[in-house]
């Protein structure tokens, strides 16, 4: 099933466009050692059985990975010969696998894989790897496009992360319905660039001075860039928010508001009491809206972070809160959606026939393409 906005996916990414380590994975450096010593012993022992490998998760979860795991598989299956060539064993592999952004179900068979074992052993915490990074981060944008209800969602949790994950975690965040991301490493797979405000560290390079900042991010920055404010410096959303429009005027796209979870921006001092009134809450952002539309910059944008998650995002908008855009941060790397990969046949006399760990049974998916 479809969520709003996300991509139609149909089409594989290229495997050059990923720069995986090929050399390393090929050699095993990224690889639990026991599937290396597997590989070993059916080489040495000149064994070379055709399994059916199937891979699954264990949660109800929006697929990503798939891409990668079948690049690794492409780029990496093989034998290295006595001469040290390589010798290529994807020609020799039956993969068949669902597509990035496809819904799943506990149990569920993502992906198989069908050949010599020894040519694809060495792989197996590899692929598992990117289906479980990509998966957690697609599964939580999924549920945050969707609780938005069609508003702009805005991926932006570079920052609680190491800087090696973003390239793939941006992709799956666009494959999940993301309308931006924050870094041009998260936008490189589908040919974006990096969005993003004037941070609170130029407002202070700038002695505090919210509109000098801004006025300085305009004057230096290219004019099809967005011009979005962060108006929380002060504490004073509202004040900001009318001082930055008054100078930048229609160059102002919009603002963002960020306020710290133990703080009650200035607005609200004297509304307290019937409300949490801390962080961005529904009447601050009702204050800014009201003020800005008061003082005739209808136009400007409001655009909220902080602590935001999908059950956040589901009370704003069934209060109907004039948010236009929610940018969402660590809440997308929450969760465990853990993939485990299985051989489920094993060939005998010519038949492939069952052949599992006690509870792993072979679960056919008609679902699966075949990657050709």
């Amino acid at each position: 099933m479809a969520s709003i906005g996300a991509p139609p996916r149909r089409q594989r990414l290229d495997p050059g466009i990923l720069r995986l380590p090929v050399e390393k994975m090929r050699a095993g450096y990224y690889s639990d050692s026991y599937f290396n010593r597997a590989r070993e012993i059916l080489d040495l022992d000149d064994h070379h059985p055709r399994v059916l490998m199937q891979v699954f998760n264990k949660e109800p979860a929006v697929l990503c990975g798939i891409d990668e795991a079948i690049a690794i598989l492409k780029l990496c299956s093989g034998r290295e010969l006595a001469d040290e060539t390589w010798q290529d064993g994807w020609s020799q592999l039956d993969v068949r696998a669902l597509y990035d952004g496809d819904r799943i179900e506990p149990w569920e068979t993502v992906l198989t894989i069908e050949g010599d074992y020894a040519l694809f052993a060495h792989l197996e915490t590899d692929y598992l790897g990117v289906l479980t990074r990509r998966t957690k981060v697609a599964t939580n944008t999924r549920a945050v496009v969707e609780a938005a209800n069609g508003k702009t969602m805005l991926f932006f949790p570079a920052r609680f992360d190491h800087h090696l994950v973003q390239t793939g975690d941006g992709y799956a965040a666009y494959v999940s319905g993301a309308f931006g991301v924050s870094t041009d490493a998260q936008a490189e797979w589908w040919g974006s660039k990096g969005v993003g405000t004037v941070p609170h560290a130029l407002i202070a390079a700038y002695g505090g001075d919210t509109v000098l900042a801004t006025e300085k991010f305009a004057q230096h920055m290219d004019p099809s860039i967005q011009l979005i404010a962060l108006v929380d410096f002060d504490n004073d959303c509202v004040d900001t928010s009318l001082a930055v429009a008054s100078a930048l005027k229609q160059r102002l796209w919009g603002v963002r508001l960020d306020t710290s979870e133990t703080l009650v921006d200035k607005s609200l001092w004297n509304d307290m009491g019937t409300f949490p009134p801390t962080g961005v809450c529904p009447e601050l952002v009702l204050n800014v809206r009201r003020a800005l539309d008061r003082g005739g910059f209808g136009w400007v944008k409001i655009i909220v972070s902080g602590g935001f998650n999908p059950e956040k995002i589901r009370r704003f908008e069934l209060r109907e809160i004039p948010v236009d855009a929610y940018a969402v941060g660590s809440a997308l790397f929450e969760g465990k959606f853990d993939f485990t990969a299985d051989i489920a046949l094993v060939e005998r006399d010519g038949k492939m026939v069952e052949c599992h760990k006690a509870g792993r049974p072979l679960r056919p998916n008609p679902r699966l393409a075949k990657v050709m």
